[in-house]
């Protein structure tokens, strides 16, 4: 098993990337909020898929990522290209906070991912993250309340993560407030 590489990056295409360890280059799927560069020299975490007549590796940036695609696989109707397309869409503390808040709608936004399969992964996830003490959530529930007020107003996952990441910590504001720097970042 490859669980991990440590090498330059040598080409970077949509989702994917080419490292090259040693001489040697690896072809390797990755989250497209993974920013990297050609010429940087990076350590993946990876997981190594097995198939009849294919071996794909998966990277990330860190064991955190990795193990939360791990636990993705683990529900049944949950491939791959599904889980790369929830880790890209969903920060880890989203995609935590919406399997144990209960909230498949957060996770049906990533592509791919439907109604069904978001609750299956709500389900069957829920007690998982209990049980291996994955439930280091640094997201407040007023943070979370912005994400979904941003999403329902169109904006992607990504761009309400964004937004709320450029809010001041060091000043206490009002769910209002939060909100409405938020669309002032976004510019609506």
């Amino acid at each position: 098993m490859i669980a991990q590489l440590v090498g330059k990056v040598s080409h970077i295409g949509d989702g994917n990337l080419v490292l090259d360890v040693g001489g040697v280059g690896f072809a390797v799927h990755i989250p497209t909020t993974l920013v990297l560069h050609h010429g940087d020299v990076v350590t993946l975490f990876t997981y190594l898929q097995v198939r009849e007549n294919e071996l794909a590796l998966y990277g990330f940036g860190d064991a955190e990522e990795k193990q939360l695609f791990e636990l993705l696989l683990s529900v049944t109707g949950v491939g791959p290209k599904a889980a790369l397309s929830v880790m890209s869409t969903l920060s880890p503390d989203t995609l935590r906070l919406a399997i144990l808040n209960g909230q498949p709608e957060v996770l049906s936004r990533a592509p791919g991912v439907g109604k069904k399969t978001g609750e299956a992964i709500v389900l069957h996830l829920k007690d998982k993250l209990k049980r291996y003490g994955i439930i280091d959530i640094q997201v407040s529930e007023d943070d979370a309340d912005v994400v979904a007020a941003l999403t329902a107003l169109g904006f992607s996952i990504v761009e309400a993560q964004r937004a709320l990441q450029q809010l001041p910590r060091d000043q206490a504001l009002s769910l209002d407030e939060k909100i409405r720097q938020s669309l002032t970042y976004l510019g609506r």
